[in-house]
């Protein structure tokens, strides 16, 4: 018979380094010839990064949860705790009644002239062809150009571990995987990102086709948005991540919060050979299971630019596409339209006050 609630299963090889193989990575940030004036102080900081991470100080910085959490006397990091009073400030902002309506738009790709590929992307030509029309006809628009994952110095999102795997309420919302101190696993993104996504009545994404998939950057967007579909706003109930106190949360009644159900949302996706119907409907079919809602027929697009065309000419093809471009500022004025519609009332989604048969 099995366990009521069962043991986490502990069986991967260890990951621990040795202090010579951890001082040799730590120092590799340094090759420059510009450190050597400096070396000796860069090992007494290699030391006490050492030290750090020998002794897992993942959060070197704690406060008193305080009133409001299962256990007030937890110990919560002051990174989350920041984090977790943006997501509550951009929510009463999402909640707010007089304010215009309010878009998120993001530039999936990883392309820009400020690296490597020395060129703009036309992901990014369509989210300004469509933020444009949206901000003339009174948006407030934001967007996230998450190129600059591969453009910006210090500009990280760091992959998902997976905790909701284990159990739902190991997910804490927001995630508290990061800043991990002690493994250098910082400067990361999504604690910007999250109230993003929170303050917005609507999101409008433009995708790539990279080998089939989403773009590398928006994948990991994607992954780190776990928490938000079910994910646990109170660390201290599972003290942490004690992964067997968070198994037995979960089988014993976890409701699966859904933090974004309810926006709306617009996909484009665009290739220049295959794939880019299997991209629209992944991104779509992603939003639509952690509950956001599509705007409507014209707001889900997915086409090529440049068919089997050279490379080198893609922008030229874009710009002779007309069609293409006229149906992403209709996916924009249709996600604004619904928004709309919705902050006015008048907005229908048949079967959103049915009970759910099943979570995740």
């Amino acid at each position: 018979m099995p366990q009521p609630f069962p043991t986490p299963r502990k069986q991967m090889p260890p990951v621990d380094l040795s202090q010579a193989e951890f001082l040799e990575r730590y120092r590799q940030q340094f090759v420059d010839p510009a450190f050597d004036a400096v070396r000796k102080e860069i090992d007494k900081v290699a030391s006490i990064a050492w030290d750090g991470y020998s002794n897992a100080r993942k959060a070197p910085h704690t406060r008193k949860a305080g009133p409001g959490y299962a256990d007030p006397d937890y110990d919560l990091s002051v990174d989350w705790i920041a984090a977790k009073a943006a997501i509550d400030d951009a929510q009463r902002a999402y909640e707010a009644k007089d304010r215009p309506p309010r878009l998120l738009f993001i530039n999936a790709s990883s392309r820009s002239e400020h690296t490597c590929p020395g060129e703009s992307s036309k992901s990014w030509r369509m989210v300004k062809m469509a933020a444009d029309l949206a901000e003339a006809d009174g948006a407030d628009v934001e967007i996230l150009d998450l190129s600059r994952l591969a453009s910006e110095y210090g500009r990280n999102i760091h992959p998902c571990k997976a905790c909701f795997s284990t159990a739902a309420p190991l997910c804490h919302w927001p995630c508290s995987c990061y800043p991990n101190h002690s493994l250098g696993q910082v400067q990361d993104w999504m604690n910007e990102i999250y109230p993003m996504w929170v303050k917005a009545d609507g999101i409008f994404i433009v995708s790539p086709v990279n080998w089939y998939q989403v773009s590398s950057p928006l994948k990991l967007m994607m992954d780190r948005l776990v928490c938000a579909d079910g994910g646990n706003p109170d660390p201290t109930l599972t003290h942490g991540k004690d992964a067997e106190t968070a198994k037995a949360i979960e089988l014993d009644h976890w409701d699966y919060p859904r933090h974004l159900a309810g926006r709306l949302y617009a996909v484009v996706a665009h290739g220049d050979v295959e794939g880019a119907e299997n991209v629209r409907r992944s991104i779509s079919d992603w939003l639509r299971f952690m509950k956001l809602e599509p705007a409507g027929p014209k707001a889900e697009v997915d086409r090529y630019v440049g068919y089997w065309k050279p490379y080198a000419i893609s922008h030229d093809e874009l710009d002779a596409d007309t069609g293409m471009q006229g149906e992403v500022r209709n996916a924009a004025a249709t996600l604004l339209a619904a928004v709309k519609l919705k902050r006015a009332g008048k907005w229908a989604a048949a079967g959103e006050d049915l009970h759910e048969p099943r979570q995740k």
